[in-house]
């Protein structure tokens, strides 16, 4: 039998293959063959699409990225509540898949991301030696509050009231839990500029 004229697979579809099988199996167990048989297919048809397994756990970081949307049809006062609102969903989108999130670490998809950069700069109603700034801060906050989160350390090790006296107290006045906590530092950021 021959091959068939289309692919039965697309780049899309085996990066949500590989997203499923390290979801239960973590990175370490994710493997060519276990992503294949996912699909129904052979190993080296994934070959097709990825020139190695570093290229297919890109495509999963990057998939983690774009599972991250907010309505088209919302509208927002401002830049800062449509970039608040997109980190927001990033970050959940990060933490429903706390096993993928340290791909984003070595895996970063930077380079696939770039018209969304240039979008969102072009959103921002600030001096243009300001926009890269504002971009670079929204990532390390959004992915370094999510990195956090999908590790499923506490937030704070619990520690001495008597030996940290100034830490004890910020916590005891802080009602915030971890997600009302990132969204207002982000929009702390955000308000800056």
């Amino acid at each position: 039998m021959g091959r068939p004229s289309k692919p039965i697979i697309t780049k899309e579809l085996a990066a949500k293959a590989a997203l499923a099988v390290i979801d239960s199996q973590g990175i370490r167990g994710m493997s060519l063959q276990l992503v294949a048989q996912n699909l129904g297919v052979k190993a080296p048809s994934l070959y097709y699409h990825f020139k190695n397994k570093a290229e297919l756990l890109t495509e999963v970081a990057r998939s983690l990225l774009t599972e991250a949307r907010i309505p088209e049809k919302q509208h927002f006062e401002d830049w800062r509540d449509a970039i608040s609102t997109l980190a927001l969903a990033t970050r959940k989108s990060i933490l429903q898949h706390p096993k993928a999130a340290p791909l984003l670490l070595e895996f970063f998809p930077r380079h696939l991301m770039l018209n969304s950069y240039d979008y969102w700069v072009g959103q921002f109603d600030l001096p243009i030696e300001q926009r890269l700034l504002v971009i670079d801060g929204v990532e390390k906050l959004t992915f370094g509050s999510a990195m956090l989160g999908a590790s499923g350390n506490e937030p704070m090790p619990s520690f001495s009231p008597e030996l940290f006296p100034h830490l004890h107290a910020a916590a005891a006045a802080n009602e915030l839990d971890e997600s009302t906590m990132f969204v207002t530092t982000l929009k702390a950021f955000l308000n800056a500029f």
